[in-house]
């Protein structure tokens, strides 16, 4: 299944799920009531995946971030354990390696942060030659990590930021 209806495939899985809730539910476009971590709900999150789901269980990606350029970036994305279990792990191989390389690692969060040209990053005098970058930013296009914006520019997509810092956040746990 490409990627593409994958992706639509899960939203209307999640819309589903969010539609049969007895609470209000809020699109990945709008702005959810704000949350703050008490002893009692500190799995709140966790405890709402589990009463819509069933064994052997799914996990989800969620998040609600504003960039350091002051782009926000609402996801949501769940897939059930079944289903990722039963999928080649290997097949994502390609997009994880596109971004497991410190330099790329370092030109998203540049491009997250303060740049958007290959002259912005070349300014830095961390990323080596022009033609240096241009391959990195290839590799990272290719994958969906970043797009062209036009008139030379880049960015992360939307749809790439709450993933791209979940990756993080479990690479730290």
């Amino acid at each position: 299944m490409a990627d593409v209806d994958r992706i639509e495939a899960l939203e209307r899985r999640v819309a589903a799920l969010e539609a049969s809730s007895d609470r209000p539910a809020h699109s990945a476009g709008d702005a959810a009531p704000a949350r703050t971590a008490h002893a009692d709900d500190t799995f709140w999150a966790l405890e709402g995946l589990r009463s819509r789901t069933s064994d052997p269980g799914a996990v989800m990606m969620v998040g609600s971030v504003r960039t350091p350029k002051g782009y926000e970036a609402r996801w949501q994305m769940a897939e059930q354990a079944d289903e990722l279990f039963a999928s080649d792990f290997a097949d994502r191989a390609e997009s994880l390696s596109a971004l497991a390389h410190p330099v790329r690692l370092r030109i998203v969060q540049r491009i997250l942060s303060d740049a958007d040209t290959v002259q912005d990053l070349v300014a830095t005098g961390e990323f080596g030659t022009s033609g240096q970058i241009y391959h990195h930013l290839r590799q990272l296009s290719a994958h969906g990590w970043l797009r062209a914006a036009g008139s030379g520019r880049y960015e992360v997509p939307a749809a790439r930021v709450v993933p791209l810092l979940t990756i993080l956040l479990g690479v730290d746990r």
